[in-house]
């Protein structure tokens, strides 16, 4: 389904708040959009803590997102300012707070 998005640049650094029983499966396949359209990402921390929160302990994931722009990634920004691609790969991923909050 086309969305009818533009292509953006997105900021150097996005995040992905997710369970604490997703973390090693993405970790080791990437973030997938599964069901949805895109994967989802937060352009900061706090949104994604609220984001992950939803069900319950969750871990923030770090998304380099200019390396993946570099790499010819395509990004899309939504009109609530949710930032969207196809897929993140592993590479690209790293935990950056284990603190539950």
């Amino acid at each position: 389904m086309d969305l009818g998005l533009e292509p953006a640049v997105p900021p150097a650094v996005l995040f992905h708040g997710t369970p604490v029983r997703n973390v090693d499966s993405i970790l080791r396949d990437g973030l997938e959009r599964r069901r949805r359209h895109h994967v989802h990402l937060s352009a900061d921390e706090d949104t994604a803590h609220r984001v992950g929160s939803r069900r319950g302990e969750h871990v923030v994931l770090r998304v380099d997102a200019s390396a993946m722009d570099a790499m010819g990634h395509e990004f899309w920004t939504s009109s609530n300012g949710v930032w969207l691609t196809d897929a993140v790969p592993p590479a690209y991923l790293s935990v950056i707070d284990e603190d539950l909050r």
